[in-house]
Parts: structure tokens; C-alpha cells; sequence
């Protein structure tokens, strides 16, 4: 699974999200617009406030990025990873056992469910 270079994802979405810019990011998804987020990087990154509702994360590097507070309950996580990631506050898909959430914290792994 090959993460999607930065400067070659083409989703506007994303590009907002890689600029900072939450507020604009979850203003454009309340309007219908539709982002492709599959395989992306968002390393280091601070997303608090996202709002993540239908969104696929799939196969996502989270490293070092901030996620507190974040509710990702309806989101698609499924080979995912966060590790290093801040989570304190943060609400992860039911399906997702404590240990696959730890495992990936602690050593990257990819979420499984």
C-alpha cells in the first residue's frame, strides 16, 4: 500500500488540510464536496477539529499528527496508522480494539478490524 506522494495528490481537500486549514477543510465538506483521503499523509500535522464524518482514511500515515478530540466513530480507519500521534479525547470506529489502536501508537502498525 503506497501512500500518495504529497505534492502529487491532486484532491483540494487534502491540499487544505496540508496547508492547516481544518476550518476551510470541514466548510467545503458541509457544501457536498467529497474528498479522496485513501492512502494519504498527514504526518505531523495538526487536524484537531476535523470534522471526519463518511470520510475514508484507509491506509493513512498519522504519525507525530496531532488527533485530539477528533470523533473518527464514522470514519474508516482499516490500515491506518498513528504512530506517535496525539489521541487524548479522540473517539475511534467501534470495530477497532484497544490493542490494534495501542499496537499502532506504540509501533506503527497498521490498524486492523
Amino acid at each position: 500500500m503506497a501512500l500518495k506522494p504529497i505534492h502529487n495528490n491532486p484532491d483540494p481537500l487534502y491540499r487544505l488540510l496540508r496547508e492547516g486549514r481544518v476550518k476551510d477543510f470541514n466548510e467545503r465538506r458541509q457544501l457536498g464536496d467529497t474528498p479522496d483521503l485513501k492512502d494519504c499523509d498527514f504526518r505531523g500535522l495538526d487536524l484537531r477539529g476535523l470534522e471526519t464524518d463518511g470520510i475514508d482514511f484507509s491506509g493513512c500515515y498519522f504519525r507525530q499528527t496531532d488527533l485530539r478530540g477528533i470523533d473518527f466513530s464514522h470514519a474508516r480507519l482499516e490500515g491506518a496508522s498513528i504512530n506517535g500521534a496525539k489521541i487524548s479525547g479522540t473517539h475511534f470506529p467501534h470495530e477497532l480494539s484497544a490493542e490494534e489502536i495501542t499496537l499502532s501508537l506504540l509501533h506503527g502498525t497498521r490498524m486492523r478490524y
